[in-house]
């Protein structure tokens, strides 16, 4: 594809793609690199098709613009998945997998993208900081596997569009 994060824009008055961190899938066919030094959010996601499609109680996942994120090697080696048709064509949004390996890498928005954080090389514990949501939330925790007492906002589905919540079931006056 011939746009971000597909391809570098060809555009004369954008500045050079700055590599801050790189990152690839299990397999390391497919790898990308990224410019921000932070995301632009971050969040810890509890809806029924993140956890399916992680094989986990969530997914953790950093906001960055398409413009951000550039994949250096293997763009031939992803493989799409759109929950709400479920299809295998590229059609937005979509989850984005490598192909050998299956490593959840993105999701793809119309507008963003959401890398998950755990692909990235991050040269050390300060920088792998920047990307843990302090100032976010967990969404869709009226959902969640787990309670996770970390002092974060929960809401119960999307961000300032739905009810927050309490961190665990005793708050809520029920016992697992």
């Amino acid at each position: 594809m011939d746009r971000p994060p597909y391809s570098l824009p060809d555009n004369p008055e954008h500045q050079p793609f700055k590599a801050l961190y790189t990152g690839s899938c299990f397999c390391e066919k497919v790898t990308f690199e990224i410019s921000r030094e932070k995301p632009l959010d971050a969040k810890f996601c509890h809806c029924p098709t993140c956890q399916r499609l992680h094989g986990a109680p969530f997914q953790w996942a950093a906001i960055f613009h398409k413009t951000d994120v550039h994949f250096t090697k293997g763009e031939d080696q992803l493989i799409y998945w759109n929950p709400g048709e479920k299809s295998q064509d590229y059609i937005l949004p979509c989850k984005i997998s490598c192909k050998h390996c299956r490593t959840p890498i993105m999701d793809e928005g119309r507008n963003m993208l959401l890398l998950y954080p755990t692909l990235v090389y991050f040269k050390d514990l300060k920088h792998k900081w920047l990307f843990y949501p302090t100032n976010s939330c967990h969404i869709f925790y009226s959902r969640r596997a787990i309670d996770i007492p970390d002092g974060l906002p929960k809401w119960e589905e999307h961000k300032d569009q739905s009810k927050l919540m309490p961190e665990t079931l005793r708050e809520e006056g029920k016992e697992m």
